[in-house]
């Protein structure tokens, strides 16, 4: 039962790195290279749809490595599971206090009420985010060389 919790809690840690490298390194760029306000509204939509689904993937990836970890604390390599445990923490703390207040407001922007900062605020969410990016990316390989 403990190699199958392994297994699912790796696999969702990495789907989730996955779409934030998405948003960071593909999405995010071809939408800051539409015309006019396109990129914006796609933001805006964006920060609507995975505004909703994100928080729970967050939390639910931190708990199974909670549980995880409690599961296994005589194992080897538990370390690095709580280890991992820590980042995730870590990365919803960034999520709370740094992205979601910055998203909270782009997701409401249209072209008629945007502030004349906006591209400056989205600039600073972007750096944030690879930040964070960073921070999980690196949970999921302790989470893997500890399934080794």
């Amino acid at each position: 039962m403990l190699v199958a919790l392994e297994i699912v809690t790796t696999v969702i840690v990495g789907l989730m790195v996955g779409v934030e490298l998405a948003v960071a390194l593909v999405f995010n760029r071809i939408l800051d290279a539409l015309p006019e306000d396109s990129g914006q509204l796609g933001r805006s939509h964006g920060g609507r749809m995975l505004g909703a689904v994100m928080p729970v993937w967050y939390i639910g990836s931190l708990v199974l490595v909670g549980i995880w970890a409690v599961a296994g604390w005589h194992q080897e390599g538990v370390g690095l599971v709580v280890t991992a445990a820590a980042l995730l923490v870590v990365s919803v703390l960034m999520s709370v206090l740094l992205l979601v207040p910055i998203n909270n407001r782009g997701k409401t922007w249209t072209p008629e009420n945007r502030p004349a900062d906006w591209k400056r605020q989205m600039k600073r969410w972007d750096r944030y985010h690879y930040v964070r990016v960073a921070v999980i990316t690196a949970a999921f390989a302790l989470l893997v060389t500890a399934l080794a």
